[in-house]
């Protein structure tokens, strides 16, 4: 008598990343991406929110998070409640750790510049420019060693940012990862190079474990979706997982399924087809 394979189980829970995933040219949520994130959560299907974003870039999305209100920040380094601005959990960065990591990184990659992402918001050095949100707001400025060091502002560092001024961004990723990858994890998301960094083990597959696990979900429940080398780990440990069309050349490699690109909805697409709709 041979045994039969077990059934499927059903998709209890969406986890998507946002910009180049989940979100339009501007970070906006299109009507039918609206609607089929609403149909799910309808149908009881949870749907988390997994991204590199800080807490503080998260206010755009917040109508659309779902009943839980929740979302995985900062590539795991923060599990935060938009609506009611609540840090529920975070994983952070050591300081010392980050400083080594800076120290490793200047010697490596001359001309990188670094900021930090935490509690109460974002830091910087004098010489890495912002070109996104928030450049406008009010931060500390000044070099890693006193914004990190005792008495410093950087408390609970979520994640530590590194820009370099012109090295190809998977050069980048690659020699960061030779120099410092034993002591944190280093990866990126942006179309420049920029480095986002957090501490050993935390990623946003890690996190997303964690958030599954209590409430009982199992990773063969969850269906995710990504576009970054930032969502390669969490695209490898859910049950089913989706890349849409415009994903970064290793993630569409390392991920059998596709869907079409975030500007024409891949992800609602992949969700009215689960939904039967």
């Amino acid at each position: 008598m041979t045994s039969q394979p077990a059934p499927p189980r059903p998709t209890r829970l969406i986890a998507t990343d946002l910009d180049g995933t989940l979100l339009c040219a501007g970070g906006t949520v299109s009507e039918r991406t609206a609607a089929a994130l609403a149909a799910a959560e309808a149908a009881g299907v949870q749907v988390v929110f997994v991204t590199g974003r800080p807490p503080r870039w998260m206010q755009q999305v917040s109508a659309h998070i779902g009943g839980h209100g929740v979302a995985i920040c900062s590539n795991g380094g923060a599990v935060v409640d938009v609506r009611r601005g609540e840090l529920l959990e975070s994983f952070p960065l050591g300081a010392e750790t980050a400083l080594t990591v800076v120290e490793v990184l200047r010697a490596k990659l001359p001309g990188t510049s670094f900021a930090f992402e935490y509690p109460a918001g974002f830091a910087r050095e004098p010489g890495y420019e912002l070109r996104m949100w928030g450049s406008d707001e009010d931060h500390p400025i000044g070099p890693a060693e006193e914004l990190l060091g005792s008495g410093g502002p950087v408390q609970g560092l979520f994640k530590l940012l590194a820009k370099h001024p012109d090295l190809d961004p998977d050069k980048l990723l690659g020699e960061a990862r030779e120099a410092a990858g034993h002591l944190v994890e280093i990866t990126r998301s942006a179309p420049v190079p920029l480095l986002e960094i957090s501490a050993p083990g935390v990623t946003k597959a890690s996190t997303l474990a964690r958030w599954c696990a209590g409430r009982g979900i199992d990773r063969s429940e969850v269906v995710a979706f990504g576009d970054m080398p930032n969502d390669l780990e969490m695209l490898a440990w859910a049950g089913t997982a989706y890349a849409v069309a415009n994903a970064h050349p290793q993630v569409l490699a390392a991920v059998p399924l596709h869907t079409v690109s975030n500007e024409q909805d891949g992800v609602a697409a992949v969700l009215e087809t689960l939904l039967g709709r």
